[in-house]
């Protein structure tokens, strides 16, 4: 007995996964500037959420720069798994022309992403290992979605290579098409 999965069942799978991970991470982002601004503006106490109170306790501007690192990573985030989604759910990728301008700039924007969340990342560790340089209690970079910057600069270098690949491809399909 044999089952065989075809393409377009992976990528239904691949849609509903997709939208999964796309509204977790929105709710992730929402979550996180909503406590950010409530804990600014009406209840301080509420930055024991994720354990940030000694943080809050120590400087408030640093409460807000934690916060801001972990909003931009999860809203970044949230884009990427947004622009997968529509890539999915309209249908934009073509099996049998794979290289196409709109694919070519899917995987750039993909990549470009995959940087800021990394960027954003070790941003985030360097300012932990400081804050903890100078006797704050922190949280484990794990425990505030902020852990893997460097793999995530790693995807954003294999991306655009990729999306280079993919720009060649998109040349040579054209100058085929032009020849016939």
């Amino acid at each position: 007995m044999e089952i065989k999965i075809g393409t377009s069942q992976i990528l239904k799978i691949l849609n509903i996964l997709s939208w999964i991970i796309f509204i977790g991470l929105s709710v992730e982002a929402g979550m996180y500037l909503f406590n950010g601004i409530y804990t600014m503006t009406i209840n301080s106490y509420n930055a024991r959420f994720l354990n940030l109170l000694d943080i809050y306790n120590f400087n408030t501007s640093y409460y807000i720069q934690e916060m801001c690192f972990m909003s931009i990573v999860a809203i970044l985030k949230a884009i990427m798994f947004y622009l997968i989604v529509k890539m999915l759910h309209e249908k934009k990728i073509n099996i049998t022309q794979p290289f196409t301008a709109e694919m070519g700039r899917f995987i750039s924007y993909i990549a470009y992403l995959s940087f800021g969340i990394g960027l954003f990342s070790l941003w985030a560790a360097k300012f932990n290992n400081w804050l903890m340089t100078n006797n704050v209690k922190v949280p484990t970079l794990e425990s505030l979605n902020l852990e893997g910057g460097s793999v995530w600069i790693f995807m954003a270098i294999i991306l655009l290579v990729i999306a280079q690949i993919f720009k060649r491809g998109i040349e040579i399909q054209s100058e085929i098409e032009l020849t016939i």
